[in-house]
This record gives C-alpha cells, structure tokens and sequence, in this order.
C-alpha cells in the first residue's frame, strides 16, 4: 500500500495526483465518487455511469414527436437545402 498526499486550497479544492488519475483512468470533467467506510476511511474511484445516474439529466420533451414524422420533415429539409445549392451553383 502506498499512500500519496495532496493539499486543499482555501476553498476546500483538492487536485488528484497524476498518477492516481491514471489508476483510475480518469479525464477532465469526469466524475468521481467518495465512498465513506463505517471506520470513518473514506475511500475515491471513478464514478460509474448509470441509468440511475444519468436520470433527469435531460428535460424531457414538453410535447410528443412522431419519431417517423420528424424523420420525414429533416429528409425534406435537407432535399429543399441541396436543391437551392445546386440552383445557385
């Protein structure tokens, strides 16, 4: 076991060390997750991504959308652009 140390600023921040980021493969913006043992050891890994995790991260829609209807209208719209294109070339 090793154990490396790291210094919180004034506003409670910690950076993770390099090496610990790359043990749990870790990118900017990602997400972590603290795990605090009943002995008080509090324990940090990647955040695990999940539908639970994920729910109501997104708004859903205010109305409903005929899935195939908006296939259609974009088709539409994207032969409506080409056409003007090559009108104008």
């Amino acid at each position: 076991m090793r154990e490396i140390s790291a210094t919180t600023t004034q506003r409670n921040q910690v950076t993770i060390p390099a090496e610990v980021r790359r043990l749990l493969g870790l990118k900017p913006r990602d997400k972590v997750a603290f795990t605090i043992e009943d002995d008080g050891e509090v324990r940090l890994a990647a955040a695990s991504f999940s539908l639970e995790s994920a729910y109501g991260s997104v708004k859903p829609v205010a109305d409903s959308i005929d899935l195939d209807q908006a296939v259609h209208d974009a088709k539409d719209d994207k032969a409506e652009q080409t056409a003007r294109e090559l009108a104008e070339a």
